[in-house]
């Protein structure tokens, strides 16, 4: 792990990122999460602003027809590559969480919370 980075990490270094003129902008909760968990990792130390920048990089440049459409999936898939490969949490860990959350959604009414 790297020494916690209290500085505020350099949105304009991020590709593509959605924002208005009032910094990043959000199409769903979900989104926002991730994006507040991601600030959380590097804050603590898990990855420097750079690495992230880079992991985001590399997965859209992976998808190059995407149109922003699918902007915070790349998001998730880089913070997931990079927590597997900080081993923050194991590949099977992140798999069991990410069905255990399918389940939920699926098994809640439309327009109630989510919940585990």
């Amino acid at each position: 792990m790297n020494p916690p980075d209290l500085a505020a990490p350099d949105l304009a270094a991020l590709p593509r990122l959605p924002r208005d003129a009032e910094g990043p902008v959000f199409a769903e909760p979900w989104q926002a999460q991730a994006f507040a968990l991601t600030l959380r990792l590097h804050e603590t130390g898990a990855f420097t602003w750079p690495e992230w920048a880079a992991a985001l990089s590399a997965q859209l440049a992976g998808d190059p027809a995407d149109d922003g459409a699918r902007y915070y999936d790349h998001w998730v898939a880089a913070l997931e590559g990079l927590v597997a490969g900080r081993r923050l949490a194991a590949p099977d860990e992140l798999s069991a969480r990410k069905a255990a959350w399918r389940d939920a959604y699926l098994r809640t009414p439309h327009g109630k919370p989510v919940e585990l």
